[in-house]
């Protein structure tokens, strides 16, 4: 009955207190938003926690909230859940017996040295990363770091392989121009 209705009524019928629109809403999204998160945690059951837990958030504040495209907010919103979970976990100091022996007698290319310079090299790329344009670093990130297959990208955004693969094209061209020794872009490449 409620599923003919677009996600920009569902959230309007939401304001006005209709637990069918947030349950079509859920349905419709829930599926797709845990697997989602599961690409950040790493942990199905806590992405369905966090999942939960926005639909929870978004009931309890349906008055005051207003969302205009609820399928971007909520992508937004797991996406921000998942990196909250990931650094309360880096917070919580683990039991000793989980550290390696290479954490405890470090190697020779784990000297301070070699560390800070692989922390620069790191922050560059990183910060250079967060200069793409939004859609592009979501899906260099999926495909790079996460190793996400494109075609799972795809289902994941709701956008073509080949939307995919451009993207991705895009954002490798740009990381590559913007992170070249200086030198070689003063004589032209």
């Amino acid at each position: 009955m409620y599923a003919q209705h677009t996600d920009e009524v569902l959230a309007d019928l939401l304001r006005k207190d209709d637990v069918m629109a947030l349950e079509t809403l859920f349905t419709r999204y829930y599926r797709q938003l845990c697997q989602f998160c599961n690409i950040y945690t790493r942990d199905y059951p806590a992405a369905e926690e966090l999942v939960a837990d926005i639909f929870i958030r978004i009931w309890d504040s349906r008055k005051n909230r207003e969302i205009g495209k609820p399928k971007e907010y909520l992508f937004v919103a797991a996406k921000h859940s998942s990196l909250n979970y990931l650094q309360k976990l880096k917070a919580v100091p683990g039991p000793a017996e989980q550290l390696d022996d290479d954490a405890m007698f470090p190697q020779d290319n784990h000297t301070p040295f070699h560390i800070l310079a692989g922390r620069e090299s790191y922050r560059e790329i990183f910060s250079v990363i967060d200069k793409l344009p939004a859609r592009q670093r979501e899906v260099l990130l999926m495909s790079r770091i996460e190793n996400i297959e494109k075609s799972r990208i795809a289902d994941l955004l709701g956008i073509t392989v080949r939307t995919v693969e451009t993207l991705l094209y895009q954002s490798v061209k740009q990381l590559r121009q913007q992170l070249r020794d200086p030198q070689d872009q003063r004589s032209g490449g």
